[in-house]
């Protein structure tokens, strides 16, 4: 390692030194991405994409929800999405469901692994889910009992962590009850969603020192930032200078949530792995055909990613003369 330049404080010789040499990434595209699209993509396009996401080196793919098609139109098709897609053995496919009848759709169309879902803010639930907070707790109780029946893996969300588009600002301890809670229920993995893009690096420094200080282990967390504000890539290099080695994303910067008004997309797949792979982090994604598939992701939606990579990508490739 290069000896940091004399005159530079102590603090900043370490910076740096606790990220991890590998990071997985959950891709949230399929799902969380196009729910909100104003053009549905057909189903075979959906296929094709998620495949592709798989040959592009993420091993993490969430491909759909299994909701009623009135809640979110876009991801009616669930059930041939994920029946269609072609598996394979090295990927963990999973599906977002929000009650039991999810659950039973899920397991027909032989998912392995689901998630649940549920914000820290009292509003927002009842909003996304029609549901208090408690009462989507109860929910969540019977449908993660029965998917490890089933011998199902279960993933949870907690979203708007760092504010509520109805509330504003959300208190950290509504955060790590709901976060304890679906612990306690089985879920292995709890993601840290920043609904509306609000989080900054000392927010996400507090959130998660108060939740690792409460006994949550860093393992047992991921971190799922929306670029809203510019602040997401800045973010999760906090949460992994805190052993946090699971991110959030999707591809093109794909994303908002329907019941979060001016809630912009996800991070973008390529601009994460860019800023790891310039860090030194394995993502064991390959960015060139990731770049390749967002371009025709990009044909097919009719607009422009947001991806800041993306964006600089094709403009290079226009300069040279080389094809995208």
């Amino acid at each position: 390692m290069t000896e940091a330049p004399s005159g530079v404080p102590e603090s900043a010789r370490h910076l740096f030194d606790a990220l991890p040499e590998r990071v997985s990434l959950y891709e949230v595209g399929p799902r969380d991405g196009l729910q909100n699209e104003a053009v549905v993509l057909p189903t075979d396009k959906k296929v094709e994409l998620i495949e592709g996401l798989a040959d592009a080196g993420l091993r993490r793919i969430e491909i759909t929800s299994f909701v009623n098609p009135r809640w979110i139109p876009a991801l009616a098709d669930h059930m041939e999405v994920a029946t269609s897609v072609r598996r394979r053995p090295d990927v963990r496919y999973s599906a977002l469901v929000p009650n039991m009848r999810g659950l039973d759709g899920a397991s027909r169309a032989g998912m392995e692994e689901i998630a649940v879902f549920l914000a820290a803010s009292e509003t927002h639930n009842r909003k996304n889910i029609n549901k208090s907070t408690d009462e989507a707790l109860a929910t969540y109780r019977t449908v993660v009992a029965e998917a490890l029946r089933r011998g199902m893996r279960v993933r949870g969300y907690v979203s708007c962590v760092y504010g509520c588009p109805y509330e504003g600002p959300v208190a950290v301890e509504a955060v790590l009850r709901v976060t304890r809670e679906l612990v306690d229920m089985g879920v292995y993995e709890v993601s840290l969603g920043d609904t509306i893009g609000v989080g900054t690096p000392r927010q996400v420094q507090f959130v998660l020192e108060r939740l690792l200080d409460a006994g949550v282990a860093r393992e047992q967390l991921a971190v799922h930032f929306h670029d809203t504000r510019g602040t997401a890539l800045a973010n999760i290099v906090v949460a992994l200078e805190f052993g946090i080695s699971t991110i959030d994303s999707a591809i093109g910067g794909l994303g908002g949530c329907p019941y979060a008004p001016g809630a912009s997309g996800n991070v973008a797949t390529e601009d994460v792995v860019f800023m790891l792979q310039g860090m030194g982090v394995e993502t064991g994604v390959d960015l060139d055909a990731l770049a390749t598939l967002s371009v025709r992701l990009s044909g097919y939606l009719g607009r422009e990613l947001p991806s800041k990579y993306l964006k600089a990508h094709v403009g290079h490739c226009s300069r040279v003369g080389v094809p995208v």
